[in-house]
């Protein structure tokens, strides 16, 4: 049996801990982070806002596959979590990381 506190993913280059079941959302928000994203227009911080995939203020990148929604993710033990920035262009459909 594993301890639930040594399931860990990789945000931004921090470890955060996370329980089975959780989203990675769910993960950042136990762990006190709040916000990983901006808006394109004013630069306001964006995290869970609805917690349940509609508002996609929770946006992404997760294992290299970007806008991502945080709160419909399920969290996995090794993950590489990256805030998203809103102003870089998305991937064409098809390329590398579709």
């Amino acid at each position: 049996m594993i301890d639930d506190s040594t399931r860990q993913l990789c945000f931004d280059g921090r470890n955060v801990p996370f329980r089975p079941g959780q989203s990675v959302g769910a993960a950042l928000a136990a762990a006190g982070i709040s916000s990983w994203r901006t808006t394109r227009v004013g630069a306001a911080p964006r995290g869970l806002f609805c917690g349940i995939g509609v508002c996609y203020d929770c946006l992404v990148t997760v294992d290299g596959r970007r806008s991502q929604r945080a709160c419909m993710t399920p969290a996995h033990e090794g993950q590489v979590v990256a805030s998203d920035d809103p102003r870089r262009a998305l991937d064409e459909p098809g390329g590398p990381n579709a």
